[in-house]
C-alpha cells in the first residue's frame, strides 16, 4: 500500500509537470524547440527512470517484467542524456529523437497495461490504451514526415505532453485513491 502511494505521488508530480510543460509549449512553440531543450532532456530521463522502476516493481510482484518497459526506459534515458549533452543540436534532437522516444515510451506504457488493469481497473486501462496508441501514431507520423515534424514539432510535442500529463494524473489519482 505504501509503495502504491509513493508511486502515485511520483506520477502526480510528473503529470502536473508534463501538463505545465505542454501548456508552455503550446503558448511558445517557436521558442519551445530551442528554449526548453534541457527540460525535455530531464523529462526524458525521468520517464525513462520511471519505466525502469515499473519494470522492476512488476518483476518483483509477478516474477516477470515487460521487456518493452525496460527497453523503453533505457531508450528514454539515452535520449535524455543526448539532449542534455548536445544542446547546440537540440532542435534536430527534438525532430529526430523525440519520435523515437514517443514510440519507445508508448510501447513501454502499453507493456504496463496488465499491471494497470490489476491496479487501476478497466477505465484507466482503456484510457491508457487509447492515449498510447495515439502516441505511437504521432511518433510514426513524425518519423515518416520529418518536414512536418520540424515545422510543427512544438505543437506536436505540446499535444503529446498534455496527453502524457493527463495519463499520469489519472494513474496517480487512481493509485492514491486505491484501497486495495
Amino acid at each position: 500500500m505504501r509503495n502504491r502511494k509513493l508511486l502515485g505521488w511520483g506520477e502526480l508530480i510528473l503529470g502536473v509537470l508534463l501538463i505545465l510543460l505542454g501548456i508552455y509549449t503550446f503558448a511558445n512553440p517557436a521558442t519551445a524547440v530551442t528554449g526548453v531543450t534541457v527540460i525535455y532532456g530531464v523529462f526524458a530521463l525521468v520517464t525513462g527512470i520511471l519505466d525502469i522502476v515499473y519494470y522492476v516493481k512488476l518483476e518483483q510482484r509477478t516474477g516477470f517484467g515487460p521487456v518493452f518497459s525496460l527497453v523503453g526506459g533505457i531508450l528514454s534515458i539515452i535520449a535524455g542524456i543526448l539532449i542534455l549533452f548536445n544542446l547546440s543540436v537540440g532542435t534536430w534532437v527534438l525532430v529526430v529523437l523525440f519520435p523515437i522516444w514517443f514510440i519507445a515510451h508508448c510501447i513501454a506504457r502499453l507493456a504496463h497495461l496488465p499491471f494497470i488493469r490489476l491496479s487501476a481497473g478497466n477505465g484507466y486501462y482503456y484510457f491508457t490504451l487509447v492515449v498510447n496508441i495515439l502516441g505511437l501514431l504521432l511518433g510514426l507520423l513524425m518519423i515518416f514526415n520529418p518536414v512536418l515534424s520540424f515545422i510543427s514539432v512544438g505543437y506536436l510535442i505540446g499535444m503529446y505532453l498534455l496527453f502524457l500529463g493527463i495519463d499520469s494524473l489519472v494513474f496517480a489519482l487512481t493509485l492514491l485513491n486505491s484501497h486495495r
